[in-house]
């Protein structure tokens, strides 16, 4: 007898979410709230989330156990302590253990009458002043971190420097000069037909800024205008080094929702969803409010401006993790499960958040939409390269002289961005090594910036564009330290839905933490992360600790590609 194949397979959670009424965001919603009201764990609390809902009680252990916001213990007065690549190379990865010992209270802990408790997490979008933490809601910054968290000085968190060295930002016109949003978008309803704004974004070679770099135009397309279609814009932006899309989403945030609802527009979606990370508090509140104000001015709603277009948009919060920015992944968080990538085909395009085709771009991507279809696709892709076309923002870190937000034209060379834009590093320090798009895009070598800002420049040297985040560090950091962060955050960060990734990576941390080189060890490894892993996070580990190894020359031996 032959076997056939299901076209859709069988998704048991999603099959009893569709029974319950889809609770999806409210799930985790109403686990974040339970979390705030007790420091117990989620063994205690999640059961009866899931209870209330209708659910199993392993439909909230789930989630609950797997977020790191929802796992780690909660005090009355919780403080997040960035770890990430930025503040590690702020501070030497020292102002962690500063912080435990201001506070009395450990990593991942609170203290026992529960009224602090401090957690590690890896970015908090403040890498042009870190070290960084946030307490409760309030940010924290700087060298004098430990002092502030303890009271003895007041909170400091400086606004994020921003500067365009393009002469016509196509992302930072709204930033700098006030530029209205929903300009376009009031035109394009009105006037404009869904094939004619498709058409002007595939003319400017619009690529995806998350760090795929897919052509946006193609992605729309395979959704098919098909009916129920979902555009998600993703703010969860994990990238530590970059902070790009948490700028555009506090400093300017209708031009985000503008880009999302032309991007709806052309799919033919009446639906879009923003998912704003948890760590960026202030985004999310600019977010909301921004969507409340377009629903008052008519941008949003039934009958947009009394045409046949309706859209509504809602934002969600996300509850930590890196992996659970992967499309895949963001998509299992919104319907309310773990952030865990999940395979490919079928892709989201075809089958996505409740199995309705869904289109995800990243924040930085569609603030760029409204540019396009005002001034036009072909404008667009005269700026930048021939192959990678338009503006880039590119986030230094706290390390240079002049950290900042820059917004460039894709295939500026490196070192422009480093010396000229950014000063060169504080108290003329020299430069040991560069890392370029986030823990898994890679690193450059002092001497070796002469490379164009752009995806195709960048692997060539065994890096990776991602969200271009610039981090950069001096001699004050041994290559050995270097290393090891970056297996730790492979290690914390591994969403564990592969077992290539998440036993390969706490392989490599213990082969990184032990004194003698690791041999051919190194290379098996790096063989089944590259070719097994479910993901690109596990895919990028051995390139970025290749272009670490590079960078650094005979001092880490052995970890050569």
């Amino acid at each position: 007898m032959a076997l056939v194949r299901s076209a859709q397979p069988f998704d048991a959670f999603r099959a009893l979410a569709d029974r319950r009424g889809r609770p999806g965001d409210k799930l985790i919603k109403s686990l974040a709230e339970a979390r705030a009201g007790t420091r117990n764990g989620p063994e205690v609390w999640a059961p009866k989330v899931a209870a209330h809902l209708g659910l199993p009680a392993a439909a909230a252990l789930g989630p609950a156990s797997y977020y790191a916001d929802l796992a780690a213990p909660h005090g009355d007065r919780h403080v997040r302590v960035c770890t990430a690549t930025a503040c590690f190379a702020a501070a030497g990865g020292e102002h962690l253990a500063e912080v435990e010992r201001e506070l009395g209270v450990a990593e991942h802990t609170a203290s026992p009458h529960g009224d602090v408790s401090v957690q590690a997490v890896r970015c908090l979008g403040y890498c042009y002043a870190g070290p960084a933490a946030l307490d409760g809601n309030t940010p924290c910054t700087g060298a004098s971190l430990p002092a502030q968290l303890a009271g003895r000085e007041p909170p400091r968190a400086p606004e994020i420097p921003v500067a365009d060295d393009t002469g016509d930002p196509v992302l930072l016109g709204g930033v700098l000069s006030g530029e209205p949003a929903w300009q376009v978008w009031s035109r394009t309803v009105s006037s404009a037909t869904a094939d004619e704004v498709h058409r002007e974004v595939a003319a400017s070679g619009l690529r995806g800024r998350g760090g795929a770099g897919f052509r946006v135009a193609a992605k729309w397309e395979a959704a098919g205008r098909a009916p129920g279609t979902v555009v998600v814009a993703n703010g969860d932006e994990g990238d530590p080094g970059s902070y790009a899309d948490r700028l555009l989403m506090e400093a300017d945030p209708g031009r985000v929702l503008e880009g999302l609802a032309l991007a709806c527009f052309a799919c033919g979606a009446r639906e879009g969803v923003v998912l704003v990370r948890s760590e960026y508090p202030a985004a999310l509140a600019r977010m909301r409010e921004a969507v409340r104000q377009a629903y008052t001015a008519g941008c949003l709603g039934a009958s947009v401006r009394g045409t046949a277009t309706s859209l509504d948009i809602h934002v969600v919060e996300g509850a930590g993790s890196y992996v659970a920015g992967e499309e895949t992944a963001l998509i299992g968080g919104l319907e309310g499960g773990r952030g865990c990538a999940r395979p490919r085909p079928p892709y989201p395009t075809e089958r996505g958040l409740w199995n309705a085709p869904t289109v995800v771009n990243n924040v930085e991507t569609l603030a760029a939409v409204p540019w396009i279809v005002r001034h036009g696709g072909r404008a667009y892709a005269r700026r930048g390269t021939s192959d990678e076309t338009g503006t880039k923002l590119v986030c230094l870190s706290e390390r240079f002289a002049r950290p900042g937000c820059y917004e460039v034209e894709l295939g500026t060379p490196v070192r422009h961005i480093v010396t000229e834009l950014g000063g060169g590093l504080k108290d003329g320090a020299e430069p040991a090594a560069l890392q370029v798009g986030g823990p898994l895009g890679g690193f450059l070598a002092a001497d070796a910036l002469d490379v164009p800002l752009s995806e195709s420049g960048l692997s060539a040297r065994g890096a990776a564009l991602g969200h271009a985040g610039l981090v950069a560090f001096d001699e004050r950091v041994a290559p050995e330290e270097v290393l090891r962060h970056v297996w730790e955050f492979a290690a914390a960060e591994s969403c564990g839905a592969c077992s290539p990734c998440r036993v390969g990576s706490r392989r490599g941390l213990e082969l990184a933490s032990a004194d003698a080189p690791p041999g051919q060890e190194w290379e098996r490894l790096s063989r089944l992360l590259t070719e097994a892993s479910l993901c690109a996070f596990g895919r990028r580990i051995p390139p970025a600790v290749h272009s670490l190894a590079r960078a650094y020359g005979d001092r880490l031996a052995g970890w050569e590609p």
